[in-house]
């Protein structure tokens, strides 16, 4: 009888010690489930990784690479052959950084949300769709602050004004509010399909490589990709600056109608090819823009990865 019971009791523990096991490995693989209270830290995340990432790396290209687009400016401001001026090839560069943090940090914490929420709408063979979705949406977000920028940066790079600060107010004395977005339409003319193709050529030359190379890029091979992907879309859309140029620096004068009168005018009096003004500085600034701007972007971005799946690491 003692032995029955015994062997009873064994067996009892026995069940109650696998109903135990099985229940903790349960809870082990139970999804985390994320409630309201947490989901404003993970916005503030993406804002964070704006900051850091597309901010930083936006001051960097600009700083970096500010005479080339200096250049490439008057190149295509000039009228008919006019002379090039190489002095003060960092016209407006303060001005021009102070509005490029806030404008790459809305572009990076709008497209990379967007992106991430397309990605997992679309079906896998229509990832390009939703690259080139939110590189637009991305740029339309970014160029309420991007074109005022772009628009006293250029008037600086062409010497006509000696300040941001004077700049803006000459500009709005002169035009009133809205000659800080002259040029607005063919800014978003240029700048939303230049963001769009940019982006998705990169992302997808990054989504192929590492089917093929079976693991994650490293930092060179971001720079290399990045690169390829500014110069051929900063190629493409040579002619969509040179309009854009031409209709933010011509001022009060007015001498352009809108975008079509601003092509008619340029093809008219100097050619077509001079739709094509300044594409070899554009090409060889975005080209290694491309390169310093995603590098450390996708490193910016592996950093706070691993600072968010280790919130404990200092």
């Amino acid at each position: 009888m003692d032995t029955q019971s015994s062997a009873n009791v064994s067996r009892d523990t026995l069940k109650d010690k696998m109903s135990s096991s099985q229940l903790e490995l349960k809870q082990s693989y139970d999804p985390v489930v994320i409630t309201g209270e947490e989901k404003p830290f993970h916005f503030l995340c993406v804002l964070f990784e704006g900051f850091v990432a597309g901010g930083t790396a936006g001051a960097v290209v600009e700083t970096a690479l500010y005479p080339i687009d200096t250049i490439k400016t008057r190149l295509q401001a000039a009228r008919r052959g006019g002379e090039i001026m190489l002095k003060g090839l960092y016209s407006g560069v303060g001005g021009n950084l102070a509005g490029v943090l806030p404008a790459s940090a809305i572009f990076v914490g709008v497209y990379e949300p967007t992106k991430q929420k397309l990605l997992k709408t679309f079906p896998e063979n229509l990832s390009a769709i939703a690259h080139l979705t939110a590189g637009a949406l991305g740029g339309a977000a970014s160029s309420i602050v991007r074109v005022p920028t772009e628009v006293v940066k250029q008037r600086m790079q062409t010497g006509q004004f000696a300040s941001a600060p004077n700049a803006v107010r000459l500009i709005v004395a002169n035009e009133g509010f809205k000659g800080l977005y002259a040029g607005y339409g063919s800014f978003l003319l240029r700048d939303l399909p230049f963001d769009a193709i940019q982006f998705c050529i990169y992302e997808q030359i990054r989504i192929g490589y590492k089917l093929a190379a079976q693991r994650d890029l490293n930092d060179p091979e971001n720079a290399i990709i990045g690169a390829f992907a500014g110069a051929i879309t900063g190629a493409i859309t040579t002619p969509l600056d040179v309009i854009k140029t031409r209709l933010m620096v011509q001022g009060s004068g007015n001498q352009y109608k809108g975008i079509v009168d601003c092509v008619r005018t340029i093809v008219r009096e100097e050619g077509a090819p001079a739709l094509l003004k300044g594409i070899g500085p554009r090409v060889l600034w975005i080209g290694i823009g491309g390169s310093i701007f995603f590098g450390v972007l996708e490193r910016t971005k592996q950093l706070l990865a691993q600072r968010h799946s280790d919130p404990q690491k200092p």
